[in-house]
């Protein structure tokens, strides 16, 4: 695993994923060979743990989430992006409109609000992502601060929707969600067009999404198609009774309401052990134990090893490459003396104080699950 170097997918490697005009359109699981497919109905692709191995996720490798079907046409053409609701001047902007204006550029740490549900327990439903619903990229395009001032919000406004161009099996609610104005006149908050330096992947959003650094990826709607800004959050599904989490701790069963209840934000803080692998068997020496952590909106402060189950931490070496909103990799040499087996866990810590948990409260959604990782060891003679 490489701390330097962040690895991004050239241009000519990639020319099959995404629309290079409007004539060309992407094969759906072109150049995402190697991935753990969780769903073929919505495509839902999972990283293997083994590709966590640079700064930059390459774009092959990046994590799919889909709530629905991803739109069958995209014309690039007459693709327009409103802007409107409780603002002065509504707008209408075509993806050359949003190349024309001052591009913002991030790099994020962008994590389904599941990711780690199949470990839950008792188990709940939903994709059972296992731990690699998790990248990180270069995301840029226009400020959403930008075309809201652009649009002038009305002092009424104090929330902003997405809506997607998803298209909707049945009579499944529509993939809707909004955020607080704060967040969405943030500098950092963008309506992306590119990711990793190219057009997004049909997969990722194309032709443009929304981006909410630090936030559960749930809050960055893609194939962006109405921005609209609202006197209150949002009413639907994916706000109520999706994506929340319960105020205080509930028993397995247990539903969620408004008023028991909030709606999922930012992130939490979390690492994830990449090598050595669970049950492998190595010989007495020097292990080097290498992993990634992220935070969110905080910034990761340090990562703490244990070989003995928890009983004593060690502190890991965060490799340089760090970005707000961005993973840092770790890594910590233990020293197998003897034969046995040996449990590793490794904890996070980040700059609002918060320590990665040994146990997670249960939640009807399998959300935010960020137990303490381990993995067991076998020291053979």
């Amino acid at each position: 695993m490489a701390f330097a170097g962040a690895a991004t997918a050239s241009v000519s490697a990639c020319r099959a994923l995404y629309f290079m005009d409007e004539e060309e359109a992407a094969p759906y699981i072109a150049g995402k060979s190697g991935m753990i497919v969780r769903s073929s109905r919505f495509l839902d692709l999972e990283m293997p743990r083994e590709y966590v191995t640079s700064f930059i996720t390459p774009l092959e490798h990046f994590f799919v989430r889909n709530h629905m079907h991803e739109p069958s046409t995209l014309d690039r053409a007459g693709w327009r992006l409103r802007v409107g609701g409780e603002v002065e001047k509504p707008l209408s902007l075509s993806l050359a409109d949003l190349d024309q204006l001052q591009s913002h550029t991030i790099v994020n740490t962008l994590e389904c609000a599941g990711n780690g549900r199949a470990s839950i327990e008792p188990h709940v439903p939903g994709i059972q992502w296992q731990v690699g619903a998790v990248g990180t990229a270069r995301f840029s395009g226009v400020r959403l601060a930008d075309l809201l001032t652009r649009a002038g919000v009305k002092p009424a406004g104090q929330h902003v929707m997405f809506r997607g161009l998803d298209e909707v099996p049945g009579k499944v609610p529509p993939f809707i969600r909004s955020i607080p104005i704060e967040k969405a006149r943030h500098p950092d908050t963008l309506v992306a067009t590119h990711m990793n330096g190219v057009r997004l992947f049909k997969h990722h959003g194309f032709p443009a999404r929304a981006l909410i650094p630090g936030w559960v990826g749930a809050a960055s709607c893609k194939w962006l198609a109405e921005v609209k800004v609202l006197d209150r959050p949002f009413e639907g599904n994916f706000m109520n009774p999706g994506y929340r989490l319960p105020n205080g701790s509930i028993r397995p069963g247990d539903s969620l309401t408004l008023e028991n209840s909030h709606s999922l934000t930012t992130l939490a803080v979390k690492s994830l052990i990449v090598t050595p692998r669970e049950a492998a068997k190595l010989r007495p020496g020097i292990l080097q134990v290498r992993g990634v952590a992220w935070a969110g909106e905080a910034d990761i402060t340090g990562v703490d090893v244990s070989m003995d189950s928890g009983a004593t931490w060690q502190p890991a070496r965060l490799s340089r490459d760090r970005a707000p909103y961005a993973w840092r990799f770790w890594k910590h040499s233990l020293n197998l003396r003897r034969p046995g087996s040996y449990t590793i866990i490794s904890r996070a810590r980040d700059s609002q104080g918060r320590v990665q948990p040994a146990s997670v409260s249960w939640n009807p959604g399998g959300y935010l699950n960020n137990v303490t990782p381990q993995v067991t060891i076998h020291v053979e003679a």
